[in-house]
Parts: C-alpha cells; structure tokens; sequence
C-alpha cells in the first residue's frame, strides 16, 4: 500500500483481490483471502492504514451491500402496478375466456369466497436489523434514497419489540387484501350489478403467531399472549372503525359500536397483569368477564349491522367500500390476523404423563401400540371442566396452561376462528391424540385446529406413519370431520440443516403427494387440506433467491398442487415471513402490496398441464436427493463439521431475537465447546455458515450425487421447472459461498501458518505473539478434525464445480469483506496473546481468557479482565477522610486498557459490523 491509506480504499483493497484471485487461479497453493488480510494487518503494523480507516471502509461496504439488497427485494416482489395486476386477476376469474361469457355466479362465490392462502407472520429470532434500518430498506426498495448513518448491526430485541413489528407489517398486508378485495367486488359488479356486493371475499388471509410461540421461549407467559391477543382485537376494531368513518352517517352506527367495543377491549388490555399474582389476575379476571358485551367475543354484532348500512349508502361507492371492510371482518375476525400458538411435542407428552399417569414414552416404538390404546381409551372417557382464569395460575406445565389460555382466550377475547395450535417436532400420532385429549378436557376442540410440525428428518420420511396413527383413531376422524380440514405444517430449519435444504423439499413434497391416498383410505374425501411451509427453506429467512412467484412455486410444486386437486381434495396453502427479515416483503404499502399481488396469482394459478420431466425420470430423482441427504447426513455426524461451527462461529453473530447461539456453560466459563450441530439453534448455525463463507446445508452432498449421472443432471437442470427451482437454490448459495474462504477459516485455526508467520516476521516482540498464538490454538485442538471435515467439503465442491461449469462463484466485494473480518479476527487475537498474567480469578485463568478470546466470546471476557485490571486508581485518591492517610498502592492499568483491552473491543466492534455486511451482502441472517 502507499504511505497514506489511498483515496478510494474500497477500490484499492478490491484490485488488490481481484489481482490475488487471478494468481490464485493458476497457483493452487495460493490463498487470496489470507494474503489481502495479511496485507491489511500489515498495513496497519505500518500505520499506512488506521483502525477508523477500516471502519469506515465498512460502514461503506454496509451502506453499498444495503443499497444492492433493497434493489434484490425490489425485484424479488416484483413490484409494479399491482393494482392494476388485480383488477386484471380479478377480471379473469369472472370471465377466464374474454370471448366466451362469464362463469356463473356461483361459481365465482365459490372462486373468492373460500380460503386459498395465508400469510403467517412469525418471530423466529431474525429481527437482524434496527428498525429504523429495516424501515429504509424498505423504503428504499420503493424508490428512496438510503440514508447515511444507518445502523446496520441488529439491535436488542423484546417481545413488545417483535409485536410492534409483526403488527405493523399486518396492518399493511391488511389494506393490501382490501385493494384484493375491492378488484373482486368491482370485477363482479361488471357482470352482475350490485348482487356481487353480497359476497364475502377471503382467498388470502393473514396469521400471526408473534406473542403465542412458546416453543423453545421463556420469555412468553400466559399474560403475555393474552394482553397482545387482546392488542390485536383493538388494533382491529380501531382499524375497522377508521375505514368506515370517512364514509359519513350510513356507517356510524358502525363506527360507535366499533369504538365502544375498541375502548373496554383497551381496558381489559391495560388490566393485563406484567407479573401475575392472586390479585391482579383475580381484577384482570373480573374486567374480562363484566366487559363481555361491550367488548364483543364475536363479530356478529358489527356484521348485523352492515346490511342497514348498506341500504342507507349514498352510492355504490360507499356500498363497495362498506363491503371491503365487511369481508375483512369476516375473514379474520376481532383480530388484525388469525391466530397460531405452539409449542413442542416433548411439552404435550409431559402433560399427559401427569394428567393420565402414562408412563410410557412416545419414543419408544416398542410400546407405541399400548400407548396408542390407552389415549384412545381416555379419549372416549374426556370430560369437560370448568375453568377460570385462577387456574392459569396454578397451573405447571406448559402444554396445560396453553391450552387454557386458549380456552379463555375462545372465550373471552373471540371465538369466531379456531386458533390454529402447531406442535413441534411432533414424531408420534400419540402426540396428535394427546392434543385432542387436552383440547376435548377443557372443551374447545371446536375452536382448536391441531396440527404437527414436520421438520426433523424423521419427521418428514415418518410423516405419513405419524399421520397413519392418528387417523386410526375414531375420535381423530370425527375431529376432522368436525372442522372440515386437516392441518399440517413443514419445516425446513432442521430437516435441512441435518439432510440438506434441497433434500428437505423433496421428501416434503413427497409427503404432500401421499396424502391423498391416505385420506381416501379412511373416508376423508374432501377435507381440506392445509399445508403451512415455514421460510427455513431457503438461503436465510428472508433470502430465498429469484422471486416470491418462484418462491411459492417451490414450496408447492405443481405436481403436488395437481395430485391433490385430482383427489378431490380443496388445498389451502400457508407460507411464514419470518421476523424482522420476512417483515421487509411487507415493509411498505407499494412492497405489501406486491406481495398480496403475488400470493393471490399464485393462490388462483391454473394447473400445469405438462408433466415435468424430473417426475419421469423418477428413480434417478429419488437416487439424487437419497444421495444429498446421506452425504448431509455423514457431514454432520464429522466431528470437524461441529468443531467448525463452534470454534468462533457463534461470536460472529450479535443476538437477533430471544434465544442464545447455544448453550451456555456453568459458572459464566464462556460458551461450551460444541461437539455436535444439534447443541445450535437452527438459524445460528445457517447463520455461522453464512459467516464462514460456505453454505454446506444447501450446497454439500449435490456434487457428489450429480457425478453419479452428469449428463442427466445437465439436461433435467434444462428442462425441468421443479429440478431448476431446487438448483436456483443451490446457485444461490455458491454466489455466496467460496471455498476459500472456508480454507482461510480453516486455516485460522490450525498453529502452523501462525508459527510459519512467526518464523519470517522481522517486527520485534511479534514472533513471540505469533508463537502464543500458535500455542493457544494448539491447546484449543480444533484443526486436526476441521482440516478432515473442510477436505470433504472440498472432494464435493470440486465435483459439483466439474458438473455444473457456470456454477457462480462469491463477488469480490463479499470476498473481501470476510478478508477484512479474518484481518480483524487475527489482530484481536494478537492482543489475546498479549494479555498480561494474573492470579486465577473468578475460576478463570490466563489461559482460559486467551482460550475464549480465540473463540470470540469477547464482551463477557473484557468486563471480567475490566476487574482484574481497573483502569482507574483508588477512586478515594485525593479526598480528605478526616486523618492522616498512606500512600495509595492500588495500581492503574490504563496502559493496558489503552493498548489492549480498548483495541480489542474496538476490533471485536468491526468484527461484528463485517458480520452485517455479509448478511447484507447474502440478504438474510439464517
């Protein structure tokens, strides 16, 4: 570099890398990544180059990599004249031939008035950016110009945090299906007048869990979910009333209903009780109970009045705009969106075992048969109880006072929709019955549409065993029956990270594809069939490549789509926006907009007709997929692939919502060493993946099974829609993915390129750094089992490169950005060796320290070395005590607070910033 950092440093530092990239191309024991970190931290040795240069050069690279995302979420809605899109969809449906004549009335009350899609917005732990950032984003996508100065490090979260969130991107989905809505009514009132206004449109409606998701939380009380249950009920009646206002005296009647019910619903609110106790849960009670009739538990009040309403209308204007907010209250109720609680199977197994005294284990297929019997034999002896809202009190396990709540909330709040209850993990029918026993025993099996969560791999390959157990059971099938609809969600989370993602859409296609001959088997022609698939399927929540339409296609092929219409049986599909990153799609009007648009031509797509080719080629299908997920499966099972993940992946990453990386160890001694994938979260551990550069759980085992069969791969990647949505994925997630990056990472963690750095460094005092570094890795013993699990990595990379050629590969800048963090990574690591000796403190020794800082566990590391070395003297230093005083002995550490101890968290800062960019630069978090 020149003796001053050069004008343009993103451009230097960039030719720099192209120019190693290029060397590395023909010198295969080149590493471009670590010789441009290399030169960096030379540079900065040299003071060509300073810490506030760098981070400024970040917070550039934030800014322009931010810009590019908004511009990808632009393109990935599809955003345009939307309003116009639906008035053209609209037309269609009532006339799909434009020289033929209208389809009957009954049939487009049929077309608009059934349930075709839901958006389910979820807070799984990706509120990865500030608000007010993700708001620019949005904005920006639309047009705005991104302003200087954003934060783009994730900013600390809670669970009001979280509502706020979810609401607001609701309220707007909201005024989006009103604008679907009103293309219906006017498309019909072409053809037949005023008649169409009687209708009830909902084919897409909205959901939300955000405040209900107790699976894995313990930040979520019963008085939480129902305080922002009852927020949401205010939120629509507030909502509903501020539509119909402007429209004059024909709807005030209306309007004041609506507003009184919106005031006692805001007390009740208030009447929530933050910790509950005997006594406030005793007034909150009371002020549910007394507040029933004004506060309304069903929206057939406000609908009874609707009709006069109408017949008092000046014109068809206000007639249609009071039909618009007449069927989003029928679609969704006293609540800006449907509701989804859940929790996990192990939760329900639990609190059956206390209820019947079953001692069995779910797990345990052995005595699954006995298990079977014996919930089928309470279930024909459940009797309701009672219950107030005392009980929620007293109440332990979870899966019982979810339940109540529920009850309560049905019984109090509204009870015009069922409350969608998910159980995760679920592996067993047992836990389907066990949900109906606890639903029957506090008599809401009416108002509760249970539903399993496939996501582990044995879920997915089990599912239809899972579903054969439960609908062997007489009461499960009158249940059914009873709701009309079978309810399944899947996930993609866990079942992609331990098999693979592309692997993990096949065997849930798969599973869609059997169920139809499952319930034709026993008797359940024409239930309708609700499949609900969570956003983990896709690069990072929020990161799904190409485009919603293709995104929607992917998650329910047409084959499935087609094999379930050719059973008889009506489909419902659902889809998750996940946290703060999922938000964005509904971040602005013109963005909620687009995307309704979006699942509503996706919602009312015809069928395809042409048989896709990867469905003929049937078996090479199922061998390629089978071959992904034993290689997946094999992977993770490598020591070295855990050892990578936990080595300082986790201190990559800053919180993003309510749940820790991983587990903590005992006694504050710093993360626990992580010996396999499953002691991480499923989205921090795509996450560290992300960060390290390579994105095994999508792209890994693909090279090896399209070796198998190169020709095959290359034509159906040619010719097949379905196969070349599954690879868009895999082409995603090499754009942003290099090997060598992964090397370098590697790399870091093995003694010997340190102890090579050691032998050729001429600055004095930093061979013997270089030295205890190399010593301290040593210790740490992770490179032996990382250099075997990245070579394995490598064999299947380098054959997926041989068979798909024009495979991308990672842009420069996002290249350079994981060069610039490694620099950052070494450097601090650099001080780690510097740290100066100590008496063991707090159970913690020199080394141990040094041992955390190489796995960047740094903030709880530098507040304990802030106590062994204060920086400031004696605080009573200069005051008059009333006698005569000694000198002073305590010691400043301020040298090594200058030096050391502020560089470091200074480096750890960018380290952490590099972190934001990269997830910019990929466009989700995990």
């Amino acid at each position: 570099m020149d003796d001053a950092a050069p004008p343009d440093l993103l451009a230097d530092l960039l030719a720099r890398l192209r120019a190693a990239r290029k060397a590395a191309a023909a010198d295969p024991f080149g590493d471009p990544v670590l010789l441009v970190a290399l030169d960096i931290s030379r540079a900065l040795d040299e003071g060509r180059l300073t810490t506030d240069a760098l981070a400024a050069l970040i917070a550039r690279m934030a800014r322009e990599a931010a810009d590019e995302r908004a511009s990808r979420i632009a393109a990935y809605t599809g955003m345009g004249e939307d309003r116009a899109v639906l008035a053209r969809l609209a037309a269609r449906l009532v006339r799909p031939d434009p020289e033929d004549s209208p389809v009957p009335f009954a049939a487009y009350r049929d077309a608009v008035e059934r349930i075709r899609f839901a958006a389910v917005f979820t807070a799984h732990p990706t509120f990865s950016l500030p608000i007010a950032t993700g708001t620019a984003l949005a904005e920006a996508a639309c047009g705005a110009i991104l302003p200087d100065g954003l934060a783009h490090r994730p900013a600390p979260v809670t669970l009001e945090d979280e509502f706020v969130q979810a609401a607001a991107a609701i309220a707007r989905g909201r005024d989006a299906l009103d604008v679907l809505s009103d293309s219906l009514f006017e498309a019909g009132r072409a053809v037949w007048g005023e008649r169409a206004l009687a209708l009830l449109p909902r084919p897409v409606i909205l959901s939300s869990w955000v405040g209900y998701d107790t699976d894995g939380r313990t930040d979520i009380g019963w008085q939480d979910t129902l305080r922002l249950r009852l927020r949401m009920k205010r939120l629509q009646l507030a909502r509903l009333a501020d539509r119909l206002e402007p429209l004059g005296d024909c709807a005030a009647p209306i309007v004041a209903r609506a507003r009184a019910a919106e005031a006692a619903v805001a007390a009740q609110e208030a009447a929530a009780p933050v910790k509950p106790d005997a006594q406030n849960t005793r007034a909150f009670a009371l002020v549910m109970v007394e507040g029933h009739e004004t506060a309304l538990t069903t929206p057939d009040p406000l609908l009874a009045l609707f009709a006069r309403a109408m017949e008092a209308a000046p014109d068809a204007a206000t007639r249609q705009a009071l039909a618009v907010q007449r069927a989003g209250l029928v679609a969704h109720g006293l609540a800006l969106a449907h509701t989804h609680v859940r929790l996990n199977a192990t939760q329900v197994h639990n609190a059956l075992r206390q209820r019947l005294g079953i001692a069995a284990s779910p797990e345990d297929r052995a005595a699954r048969r006995g298990l079977l019997a014996q919930i089928n034999a309470a279930l024909g002896e459940v009797v309701p109880v009672p219950l107030d809202f005392g009980a929620l009190l007293a109440e332990q396990a979870s899966a019982v006072k979810l339940v109540m709540t529920v009850a309560q909330m049905v019984k109090h709040i509204d009870g015009s929709h069922p409350v969608r209850f998910l159980i995760a993990e679920t592996e067993t029918g047992y836990t389907l019955l066990s949900a109906l026993w606890l639903a029957r025993r506090f008599g809401i099996a009416d108002k509760v549409e249970i539903s399993p969560l496939f996501e582990t791999a044995d879920a997915l390959e089990r599912g239809e065993r899972v579903l054969e157990e439960a609908l062997r059971s007489p009461h499960f099938r009158d249940y059914l029956r009873m709701h009309g609809r079978l309810c399944l969600q899947f996930g993609y989370s866990d079942s992609g990270r331990y098999v693979g993602q592309l692997a993990a859409s096949y065997l849930a296609e798969r599973l869609k594809i059997r169920l139809a001959e499952q319930l034709r088997r026993h008797g359940l022609e024409g239930v309708e069939l609700v499949l609900f698939d969570t956003h983990g399927e896709s690069i990072g929540r929020g990161g799904h490549p190409s485009s919603l339409a293709d995104r929607f296609a992917y998650l329910s092929p047409p084959a499935a789509r087609a094999a379930l219409a050719g059973a008889g049986l009506p489909l419902r599909e659902e889809a998750a926006f996940q946290g703060g990153d999922g938000y964005l799609l509904f971040g602005t009007e013109r963005l909620a907009l687009a995307t309704v648009a979006r699942i509503a031509e996706h919602a009312f797509a015809p069928q395809a007709e042409a048989e896709d080719p990867i469905y003929i080629e049937a078996d090479w299908g199922a061998d390629f997929f089978a071959t992904i997920r034993r290689e997946m499966a094999t992977l993770v099972e490598d020591p070295g692939y855990a050892a990578l993940l936990g080595a300082f992946g986790p201190g990559l990453l800053d919180k993003t919502g309510s749940r820790p990386a991983a587990r903590q160890a005992d006694g504050g001694g710093g993360p626990v060493r992580i010996t396999h994938p499953s002691q991480l979260r499923a989205i921090p551990n795509n996450a560290i993946l992300h960060q390290m550069g390579f994105l095994a759980n999508t792209l890994h085992g693909i090279g090896t099974a399209a070796a198998a069969n190169p020709e095959v791969f290359a034509d159906l990647a040619a010719r097949s829609p379905r196969f070349a949505r599954a690879l868009a994925m895999a082409r995603r997630a090499a754009a942003c993915s290099d090997i060598g990056v992964l090397r370098a990472a590697v790399d870091m963690l093995d003694p010997s390129p340190w102890l090579d750095r050691a032998g050729f460094t001429k600055r004095p005092g930093r061979r013997e750094t270089l030295t205890s570094v190399a010593m301290a890795l040593e210790r740490l013993d992770l490179s032996p089992a990382t250099r075997r699990m990245f070579r394995r990595l490598q064999a299947d990379h380098q054959a997926l490169r041989a068979a798909w050629p024009d495979l991308p590969v990672m842009p420069d800048r996002l290249v350079l950005a994981h060069a610039l963090r490694l620099c950052l990574v070494q450097r601090l690591w650099l001080l780690a060796a510097a740290l100066p000796e100590f008496s063991p403190r707090h159970g913690q020794t020199r080394e141990t320290l040094i041992a955390r800082l190489l796995q960047l566990d740094v903030p709880p590391v530098l507040d304990l070395l802030g106590q062994i070395f204060p920086a400031a003297p004696d605080p009573a230093t200069g005051l008059d005590f009333g006698e005569p005083s000694a000198p002073r002995e305590g010691a400043s550490y301020a040298a090594e607070h200058a030096t050391i101890f502020g560089p470091m968290a200074a480096f750890f800062a960018l380290v952490r910033e590099c972190s934001a960019v990269i997830s910019h630069e990929v466009g989700a978090f995990g």
